[in-house]
């Protein structure tokens, strides 16, 4: 990041914090304070506004537009296709070649003619860049925008209450702060609201909190609480009405509602994840040492051959040939593959990088509700008051929910659910809903907490069933029922009533209580009066269950080096009891009040001790993220929520479920479409392999690389010749990377992804060192063998290069001379690319190759292709076009032996450097 882009980054947050300090203050003050005050101090009325304190109130707070990340233009999707490091150095040596090669012999100059013209290298390095970027720019080109996402969720209309419209529909977009709003069931929220009336309001903002629940909100004034979102009288942009009214007035706008401080968060720039970061580290470590040898290369031969322009050319070959070209196509390719192995798992992968992230992932945060639960409500347990299955209880409970007519919230659902399930096994809870009818009923409210239904049996018989919050049922109720005998609420058994229950919720389940009066009232007409003088019968405990494979999950996980942290917005005894029922023990817990009096420092610390931070504000996630990602983590984020779209962005790699809402699907780079979350461990086995295959490549034609150009600098320096053309250098790589494009479907040995594994630029520049120089050493020994036997022998009847002056002169001269270049060009010619070729086997695996470890049939198909094409080569009238010579069989029986040692020799090296650094890739 230069130090434009830090100060804009800088600049933003600054700018995000002090929007989200004004959030937080002007949320809590409406929230505290009566409704005649907040009024006052938005400068609004119950009438409305009218046009000119419109205009004032958008100019003071802003519009309520959202700020979203803009599309990327097709120029800019090409150039982050096209352009890196190597790409870019490609381009210049393509650049340079295109002068040198083909611009000077077409104009005849620095001494060039036109029979130099040769388009070859230029043409090589062009189409390696452009399948290499066609691949990726495909890729990329699927991966959908989250912001427009979130856009789109907020571009409808609302009605509002302005000076001489009682209702008019306006789009949200014109909305400001101190509009009046009307809420009805089915709307979204369209800006943070106070509410000012509400008639059985039930909001649910699970996509914005986690909380799975509808919240009940009410136009009271709030006692100060910890965290904005558990105010009861706040409705937030994002969120969406289930049932009942409401009027509100707008309290915040677009990017300063906490809707738009998600929305703001993600729509930045992404992090620089480690694949990035690892890419780029390792592309500087090779361009490094290509600016350090290219100028040796190029002053040792201007030196020694006198000829300063050729010096030039074979000094831009040497750069060619220590740039692994291919690798921008191997890396796409490696990554594409693993997409597609992915996509026959069901998992959709959006962001290539992210294969690479799922396999260096160390540490994969995760939100509980709808992650790692099922996201229902289930009814566990239907107790009477001894804490004892009862069917009496779960009969009484069908009676409450199924024949009440308001909102049925998901506690509603499980219990009838419940209910038709255990219906064969209990006569008592067949056709109670033929065999009932209503009477009357009294709805749920806030104050009371509470529901009533009043049902009557075909005997004439009628009863009052009661639900609900148990310290509100305690209060309505005189008796309960102990033994099948009804017994008087004594302050002995009120007690062992609270203290169950507080044990259940100590497990993480939600408790109602259910209660029972019969022949209440001779009176049709039922009222909050007669909710008295009841029998307590016992408790219904309820529990969001986790998914059948999250456990598993969980366990696959950590056998391969991955910690799991639980991130959520739901409380800790839900939390506590849910991480219990997966495998995951809780040694330390933080919540989100911890968080805000932590310095950075402090969570830094403390974040690798945590295992679950619980109550969190969407803003705290994407806070812990980033601090275990500066702590050198490489993190993952599983979410399906709006909550959790940012602390996604923030991650290396954000993970997204079946049941995520659209947005936090947009933000993920990974979508598992399956509910069994042992996918999870089969996406880290490939992004391991694909990491694997690519460190491979790179290493292995890095060192094979390096090693030439090793031999190429001594050879200049002792031969009275180039031991190799420039064209022959481009063949060679061309023929070499073209046989290592099957590396993305190698075998991999399952040593290598049983842990974490993370881009290290230090480890190549390392292995380049200890396992470049050995090729060079049976170059040499293939420089000697050409230089003193095969050329001397079959070329010049036994006279060296240097004597053939003194034994011949002119076109003689020049016809022998040119045989001996090209027949000792061509023994190293087809050395190079046995030796690069054959040591792939030897470097792919830490044990002995194709004994204990064998490659891909694919590979080892190619490497005996590209061995075959490149030995064939000086006997076509193609080698004869390059200025090869054939070879005589002798050189044969120099290579074989030569190639073994040299394989031999390659393994030990290979050990010892385990031995020495711990792991080969």
């Amino acid at each position: 990041m230069n130090k434009k882009e830090k100060r804009l980054t800088i600049r933003h947050e600054i700018q995000n914090n002090l929007i989200h300090d004004d959030q937080n203050r002007r949320i809590q003050f409406v929230a505290t304070h009566p409704v005649t005050e907040i009024m006052h101090n938005l400068h609004t009325t119950l009438r409305g506004l009218d046009e000119d304190a419109i205009n004032i109130s958008r100019i003071q707070n802003g519009s309520n537009k959202v700020t979203h990340e803009k599309k990327k233009s097709l120029a800019k999707q090409l150039a982050s296709a096209f352009i890196n490091p190597f790409t870019a150095i490609l381009f210049c040596l393509a650049i340079v070649s295109a002068l040198t090669d083909m611009m000077f012999p077409y104009f005849s100059l620095f001494g060039s003619v036109p029979n130099d013209f040769n388009p070859m290298t230029v043409s090589i390095i062009l189409t390696m860049v452009l399948i290499s970027g066609t691949l990726r720019f495909v890729q990329d080109s699927r991966s959908g925008n989250a912001a427009q996402k979130l856009l789109a969720m907020i571009t409808t209309t609302c009605t509002v209450t302005r000076k001489e419209q009682e209702k008019v529909e306006i789009p949200m977009d014109d909305l400001v702060v101190g509009d009046i709003v009307h809420l009805s069931a089915g709307d979204m929220i369209p800006a943070d609201l106070r509410m000012i009336e509400t008639k059985d309001l039930f909001i649910s903002q699970a996509s914005l909190t986690g909380e799975s629940e509808p919240i009940e909100k009410t136009s009271h004034e709030n006692a100060e609480c910890k965290s904005i979102t558990d105010y009861s009288n706040i409705a937030f942009m994002g969120s969406n009405v289930v049932s009942g009214s409401g009027v509100a007035v707008v309290v915040c706008t677009g990017d300063r509602t906490l809707f738009g401080s998600m929305a703001n968060a993600i729509a930045k720039e992404s992090v620089e994840t480690n694949f990035t970061k690892g890419v780029n580290a390792i592309s500087w470590v090779l361009i490094r040492f290509m600016l350090i040898m290219v100028p040796l290369v190029f002053f040792i031969n201007g030196v020694t051959k006198g000829d300063w322009l050729n010096a030039f050319l074979f000094g831009i070959s040497i750069a060619v040939g220590l740039t692994p070209e291919m690798l921008p196509m191997i890396v796409t390719t490696c990554l594409a593959k693993g997409a597609v192995s992915m996509s026959k798992k069901q998992t959709i992968v959006k962001n290539l990088n992210s294969i690479q992230n799922f396999g260096a992932m160390d540490i994969l945060c995760t939100d509980k509700t709808g992650t790692l639960t099922q996201d229902k409500v289930v009814l566990e347990y239907h107790l009477n008051v001894n804490g004892e299955d009862d069917i009496r209880v779960l009969r009484h409970a069908y009676l409450n929910s199924y024949f009440q007519t308001g909102y049925k919230n998901l506690m509603d659902i499980a219990i009838i659910h419940k209910t038709e399930e255990e219906e064969a096994q209990d006569s008592r809870l067949v056709d109670l809903s033929e065999n009932y009818i209503k009477v009357d009923e009294i709805p749920f409210d806030f104050s009371r907490r509470r529901l009533t239904t009043v049902v009557q049996d075909k005997t004439g018989k009628t009863q009052m069933v009661t639900k609900g919050a148990v310290e509100e049922m305690l209060s309505i109720c005189s008796y309960a029922e102990l033994d099948h005998c009804v017994e008087p609420m004594t302050k002995t058994l009120c007690n062992k009533i609270l203290a169950t229950v507080e044990a259940l919720n100590n497990k993480g389940f939600r408790v109602l209580a259910i209660a029972q009066k019969s022949n209440p009232s001779p009176v049709d007409v039922f009222g909050v009066k007669d909710e008295c003088d009841m029998v307590l019968l016992g408790y219904l405990a309820f529990l969001d269950p986790p998914k059948e494979s999250s456990a598993d999950a969980i366990q696959a996980l950590k056998a391969h080096g991955v910690t799991t942290k639980i991130l959520t917005g739901d409380n800790d005894k839900v939390t506590r009891t849910i991480c219990k029922q997966v495998g995951l023990e809780v040694h330390n817990m933080l919540l989100g009040a911890d968080l805000e009096n932590m310095s950075d420092e402090q969570l830094a610390k403390a974040a690798e001790s945590t295992d679950v931070f619980a109550k969190l504000a969407p803003y705290q996630k994407a806070r812990v993220v980033s601090i275990l990602r500066e702590n050198g983590h490489t993190v993952g984020y599983m979410g399906d929520g709006i909550n959790d779209a940012a602390a996604m962005k923030a991650s290396d790699i954000g993970i997204s479920v079946d049941t995520a809402v659209d947005v936090a699907k947009e933000s993920a780079d990974i979508i598992l479409l399956e509910k069994n979350l042992m996918v999870l461990e089969q996406g880290i086995i490939e992004g391991r392999k694909t990491y694997i295959n690519m460190i491979k490549y790179i290493k292995m034609t890095a060192s094979s690389n390096f090693g030439n150009m090793f031999s190429v600098l001594a050879a200049s320096a002792l031969l009275p010749f180039l031991p190799m053309m420039s064209v022959h250098l481009i063949l060679l790589n061309l023929i070499y990377d073209l046989s290592c494009t099957a590396i993305p479907w190698d075998n991999v040995d399952e040593e290598f992804i049983k842990k974490p594994r993370k881009w290290d630029a230090s480890s190549v520049g390392s292995f380049m060192i200890w396992i470049g120089p050995t090729s060079s050493i049976f170059d040499f020994t293939t420089y000697v063998f050409m230089y003193f036997v095969i050329c001397p022998l079959f070329v010049s009847g036994g006279i060296l290069f240097n004597d053939l002056a003194a034994h011949y002169s002119g076109a003689q001269l020049f016809a022998i001379q040119a045989r001996y270049i090209g027949m000792f060009q061509a023994g190293w010619f087809i050395e190079s690319m046995w030796s690069q070729t054959l040591v792939i086997h030897m470097i792919r695996t830490e044990k002995i190759p194709f004994i204990q470890s064998h490659a891909s049939l694919s590979v080892t198909l190619l490497s005996i292709i590209g061995i075959a094409v490149l030995t064939i080569i000086p006997f076509t009238p193609i080698g004869t076009a390059l200025g090869f010579v054939a070879l005589p069989a002798a050189y044969f029986a120099y290579l074989i032996p030569c190639i073994l040692l040299y394989m031999v020799l390659a393994t030990s090296l290979k050990k010892a450097y385990v031995r020495h650094y711990g792991e080969l890739l």
